[in-house]
């Protein structure tokens, strides 16, 4: 008997902790197209996905705002190279996903 409440609480808390780390996973369009001018924690040729979170930390809009600058492109007040718009040709599903990882990294 308790071996299996054991054995259950193991289960439970690799669950949760496998939860976590997916949490924090970069998505695919990260390492495919946006990892040729980005980097999690440094400056490549536009800002670390880090600064741009911190930029946006505690505004309940930042998903969307920078999904919107993703989509129109730009330098956002940067002073680093002109992003293009979509970036390297990402879909919609990719920039919601890319801009809630990105405004999440700084929680």
């Amino acid at each position: 008997m308790k071996s299996s409440i054991l054995t259950m609480v193991a289960a439970a808390s690799l669950i949760i902790s496998g939860a976590s780390l997916a949490a924090a996973e970069m998505p695919a369009v990260a390492k495919s197209k946006c990892n040729m001018c980005h980097a999690v924690d440094k400056k490549v040729v536009g800002p670390s996905f880090m600064d741009i979170s911190i930029k946006y930390k505690g505004d309940h809009d930042a998903a969307a705002k920078i999904a919107a600058n993703i989509t129109k492109g730009g330098t956002f007040g940067w002073k680093l190279s002109n992003m293009p718009p979509r970036g390297m040709g990402a879909t919609d599903a990719e920039i919601k996903a890319m801009s809630e990882y990105i405004a999440g990294l700084a929680k």
